[in-house]
């Protein structure tokens, strides 16, 4: 496997490990709301916010390790810091929706 291939399903792998932290997080500072047949979808903005924010940290974090480790293998390596953005994003926004949904359907 080439070394962008395996930053690339690296960073797959820290989308969903990002959105397991801040499922945990969102447990963890009790802003799981109770089901509310009235209100069903309140506004939680600041739980989001939060969330982003540990994502983009836990990002930032693993660019530092992909630089550290893959910089001497690839020929550009400012191609380090946008390979897997995209998946990383997206796994990382999936996983949390559906792990903070199971959440609230417990609570």
């Amino acid at each position: 496997m080439k070394p962008l291939e395996k930053v690339y399903w690296l960073r797959l792998v820290l989308g969903v490990v990002a959105a397991l932290v801040c499922a945990g997080y969102a447990i963890a500072a009790h802003e799981i709301p109770e089901v509310n047949l009235v209100d069903p979808f309140p506004q939680n903005t600041q739980l989001f916010f939060n969330s982003a924010s540990i994502a983009i940290v836990l990002y930032l974090l693993s660019y530092y390790v992909v630089k550290f480790k893959f910089q001497s293998l690839v020929q550009k390596p400012q191609k380090l810091i946008t390979t897997g953005i995209g998946i990383y994003v997206l796994s990382w926004l999936v996983f949390w929706a559906l792990l903070y949904t199971i959440a609230v359907g417990l609570a």
